[in-house]
């Protein structure tokens, strides 16, 4: 009898929705659980990373890691499931690109412990005790994981193979991906497994965009009431999709919210940049002015075109440096 593939879970910097994927995939679960030997999944299982180091180089078939890489332990176990794996999917946006945590790129460390320890109005900290790698106390010493300086998504750390974007990804995406990796039926290596094309492509609003379309400024979602049969950008809402890759199945929009991009960009584009540009091109601004009055709204431009790119951008590109 064949053993089965033995497959792990792992997450590093992440708020734990992509674990929630896997729970998501429900009575499918027992498929997946008959199909593969689940061998490490600190989330759900007691597993010992001595367990992983026990293994033999390669023994496990595929490993999910999902979250970016923000602390010295993280970029240990991505480095030890890299080489006790056959095959690494970045599982997520953050793994893929950053996600959310890269935001924090744009501050240094310095300021985010500043913040988080000393400056935040629920902290009573009158010593102005910061966290330290090491810590020396009553002969005791104390080892914390290294903070790094800089948010990095997995393929800044280790090789990856697949990659699978998505805060999270569906529980359809993540089946589909099982069902390629065990039907042998695998693309190749460094391919995004999902459909390279942009989410307006399947978007069903997309009908209603006017074929000469041009806006005068951008309104906030909690400014009106949207319609809920009409394009999010004909009514001067932001809406990342033209900018996103398709997968998701659009769920936001159909809730009536505007895509924000979570799915990521397109092979080989710069997801902000991409966006802006669209949106330059409908926008009807003439002077400076008029401009600025037109961008009143984006009143987080960052997080409104990189929200979960950073890390993967132009922009966050420009610094790896992380200790």
């Amino acid at each position: 009898m064949t053993a089965k593939p033995k497959v792990a879970f792992y997450w590093c910097s992440s708020c734990g929705g992509c674990e929630e994927t896997v729970v998501d995939l429900e009575e499918k679960i027992l498929d997946v659980v008959a199909a593969v030997d689940i061998v490490f999944w600190p989330c759900a299982l007691d597993y010992k990373y001595s367990d992983v180091q026990a293994m033999t180089d390669g023994e496990i078939y595929i490993s999910f890691i999902n979250g970016a890489i923000r602390t010295s332990e993280q970029e240990h176990i991505a480095k030890l499931l890299r080489r006790k794996s056959a095959l690494i999917v970045a599982f997520g946006s953050c793994s893929c690109l950053g996600g959310i945590p890269a935001l924090a790129n744009l501050k240094t460390r310095q300021a985010i412990f500043k913040r988080s320890y000393l400056e935040s109005p629920t902290n009573v900290n009158p010593e102005a005790v910061l966290p330290q790698t090491k810590s020396e106390l009553d002969g005791y010493s104390l080892t914390l994981p290294e903070f790094y300086e800089t948010v990095l998504k997995l393929n800044d750390v280790i090789e990856v193979d697949y990659y699978m974007p998505g805060c999270p990804p569906t529980a359809d995406n993540l089946s589909s991906a099982v069902g390629v990796v065990l039907e042998g039926k695998l693309p190749p290596k460094g391919t995004v497994l999902l459909p390279n094309k942009s989410l307006c492509i399947s978007c069903d609003r997309n009908e209603t965009k006017p074929d000469d379309m041009t806006i005068k400024e951008f309104k906030r979602i909690t400014q009106i009431k949207a319609d809920p049969e009409k394009c999010f950008l004909a009514q001067g809402i932001i809406c990342m999709g033209p900018a996103t890759r398709d997968g998701c199945g659009y769920a936001c929009i159909k809730g009536n919210m505007p895509c924000t991009g979570c799915y990521g960009p397109l092979a080989g584009a710069d997801q902000g940049a991409k966006m802006i540009a669209s949106l330059g091109a409908i926008l009807e601004a003439g002077e400076e002015k008029s401009i600025e009055g037109c961008m009143a709204n984006v009143v987080d431009p960052a997080g409104t075109f990189y929200r979960y790119s950073l890390s993967a951008s132009l922009l966050g590109s420009k610094n790896k440096e992380h200790r």
